[in-house]
């Protein structure tokens, strides 16, 4: 395969990926069908936003959150089957069910170890160790700034994390289960090693003493923007849309089976941090996964990060002692 140059590199010459939007499918169907998934993810993200900022007290609370977001993916799952992007990606009972796990494990066991270990414990140790308030004025400003200002530092900190997974080997190691998905759905977020999902939930917005309900607001964009991501939904995706935030097509030619193809578009909720940093890919990609598709299991999953480092520890130590034996050259590691 020839492959697409972007920028200094050749996009798809492993495997087919779309650049670029002209060639990406667009919805079939009757003028409300048009309408409504045209405008469907600008009015959500519209709509949570009003919400959270004219909700009464008793409204704004975290717990209210997670229930819109439950149901929210209800709503995601049911146009999955409405109106799908790709009929390859379609879930079968095999896939929700190892989805269930996934989600479940986040919401347990994940969620549990973060609130000891994650942003909260590693934001007090910095803030107790720094002082901080040289940027109370940052705290100052408007209600909808200070929740554009909190979504945009956490994205910032996730595309640094997700780029440093594609490129440190140890890291990758977490990472790389996430890649063995064999097509998008609404809970495929939430498919990968524990580890890595603890590693990419980190972020720094909390640094700052932003009001709660700006915290709420920003979780908004990640609600309404994030959890397209690994979606099964065809959309209209409007253009200043697409430029501004990442998208299913976005996120698709990062699953796909081209190498350069993934080392692209890393940001969860903006992809503006992707055009500025020169890692945007606009296009969309159906074949996904590593190894020709193959389809990781779960218990895989869950030890890939240590039974792959021990392979290349005791590849490296094979590799030493025969090299001081004589019996081979030794061999530089190839350059990524």
């Amino acid at each position: 395969m020839a492959g697409v140059q972007v920028g200094k590199r050749i996009i798809g010459a492993d495997a087919p990926v779309i650049v670029g939007w002209d060639n990406i499918g667009r919805v079939q169907g009757g003028p409300f069908k048009q309408a409504f998934f045209t405008h469907f993810q600008p009015a959500v993200l519209f709509g949570l936003i009003a919400f959270w900022y004219y909700a009464p007290n008793e409204w704004a609370v975290a717990s209210t959150g997670i229930w819109i977001g439950l149901c929210f993916k209800v709503l995601l799952l049911g146009l999955e089957w409405v109106n799908p992007r790709y009929r390859s990606w379609q879930l079968t009972w095999k896939e929700f069910a190892t989805d269930v796990f996934y989600v479940g494990l986040g919401y347990t066991a994940l969620r549990l170890f973060s609130g000891y270990f994650g942003n909260e414990f590693i934001i007090s140790t910095i803030q107790n160790a720094m002082n901080w308030q040289k940027f109370d004025w940052f705290t100052g400003l408007p209600l909808l700034v200070q929740a554009i200002l909190i979504s945009m530092i956490f994205d910032f900190g996730q595309y640094w994390m997700h780029r440093g997974m594609h490129n440190w080997y140890p890291l990758w190691l977490t990472h790389a289960p996430h890649h063995y998905i064999t097509q998008l759905n609404i809970n495929k977020g939430a498919v990968g090693n524990p580890i890595e999902l603890f590693l990419i939930g980190l972020g720094i917005g909390g640094f700052f003493d932003f009001l709660p309900r700006a915290f709420l607001i920003a979780g908004a964009f990640g609600m309404a923007v994030g959890t397209y991501q690994h979606i099964n939904v065809r959309f209209n995706t409007p253009r200043w849309w697409r430029f501004i935030f990442n998208t299913t097509e976005h996120h698709s030619v990062h699953h796909s089976q081209d190498y350069e193809a993934t080392r692209s578009n890393y940001s969860a909720t903006w992809i503006l941090w992707d055009r500025l940093f020169g890692t945007c890919v606009d296009g969309e990609a159906e074949v996904l996964g590593m190894e020709g598709g193959r389809r990781m299991d779960i218990r895989e999953t869950m030890v890939f990060p240590f039974t792959e480092a021990w392979k290349d520890m005791k590849a490296r130590r094979e590799r030493g002692k025969a090299a001081a034996d004589g019996s081979v050259e030794p061999q530089l590691e190839p350059a990524e």
